[in-house]
């Protein structure tokens, strides 16, 4: 079969689509490359995709292009059995600067490829969506039931396409489903997160910095685990037409996360406190209990698990991630 991931030179895109290779699978990845972080990351996923089709039977090719284009986008899904939109304006903070990019791209974007895929008739459609969505908890853990009021724009354009999405799989009986990430750190990870910062300060003798009092709470999800949710879809059929939650085993504040990570790589270095910005969110949390009902979700790593997988690979690849990382 022949699966295609939009913004598949991407940290989830890009593991994904090497999954689907691994798989057997062919697969197209299209990214447009945008700078909003160094460009060597997405080069490295395009790079680590090909290589394992040349040890797999599956297939990869890369196509540079953009989701906004509508006539590219419907050539695109000709061929195309699944696809898994993972292309979107990431950032939180940025978002409250240039609102109606986020709303082009993740918005728009998401309704070009909606269109190409009802046309086509393909077998699913699965999209990246956010925690974002919920905005200020009215209780915690998240369910699919809490109120969906962001506090940013890139929530709300995570909403708003993953509504349409939704709206589509009732109203056209189109197979789409959206996963709602919480937090997602890894290997090649987008240099900007906490967790990388925190890691690559503390490798190098800086402090991490922590934006509030640290008191903020955390659902970080391993990419390992985001992975395995996405390729159930492949099989099952329960999810369509549904928003689901895909999150970890716990949370944690971001204060004792920084100092788990500073007592592991440099004890003696004191947390740095800067002032929290308005558009991130106080806490996340998700119940994966529909993931688990709908398509047996059973996340693996806890964070402290994913942690030390992180700083394992980060000192592996610390020649050309690390200066990707520190000059974020």
């Amino acid at each position: 079969m022949q699966i295609l991931v939009t913004g598949g030179a991407g940290f989830i895109g890009g593991h994904l689509a090497e999954r689907f290779v691994r798989d057997g699978h062919d697969v197209v990845v299209v990214d447009n490359l945008e700078p909003f972080y160094d460009l060597d990351i997405k080069r490295h996923n395009i790079d680590n995709g090909r290589k394992v089709a040349e040890e797999s039977d599956g297939s990869y090719e890369f196509i540079e292009g953009d989701v906004r284009d509508g006539d590219f986008v419907t050539e695109l899904v000709a061929d195309a059995d699944y696809v898994y939109h993972q292309a979107a304006q990431a950032g939180v903070r940025p978002s409250v600067q240039n609102p109606r990019k986020y709303d082009e791209i993740n918005v728009g974007g998401t309704l070009n490829l909606l269109d190409a895929c009802r046309d086509k008739g393909i077998e699913r459609f699965v999209m990246a969506s956010s925690s974002s969505v919920y905005g200020v908890p009215q209780y915690l853990p998240y369910d699919e039931q809490h109120p969906t009021t962001p506090v940013s724009p890139y929530g709300a354009s995570k909403l708003a396409a993953e509504r349409y999405a939704c709206s589509y799989a009732e109203v056209y009986d189109f197979p789409a489903v959206a996963l709602r990430y919480f937090t997602v750190y890894g290997p090649r990870m987008r240099p900007n997160m906490a967790i990388s910062n925190f890691v690559s300060r503390c490798i190098n003798g800086d402090p991490p910095i922590i934006y509030g009092d640290g008191a903020q709470t955390r659902d970080f999800t391993y990419i390992e685990d985001i992975i395995e949710a996405n390729v159930t879809l492949l099989d099952e059929d329960a999810a369509d037409g549904e928003a689901i939650n895909i999150g970890s085993t716990d949370n944690i504040e971001i204060k004792t996360l920084a100092m788990e990570i500073r007592d592991q790589l440099a004890p003696d270095i004191e947390l740095v406190y800067e002032d929290r910005h308005d558009a991130d969110a106080e806490h996340t949390h998700a119940d994966t209990s529909k993931a688990r009902d709908l398509i047996e979700y059973e996340p693996e790593h806890t964070i402290r698990e994913g942690v030390s997988k992180f700083v394992e690979w980060y000192r592996q690849n610390r020649e050309w991630y690390e200066p990707l990382v520190r000059d974020s």
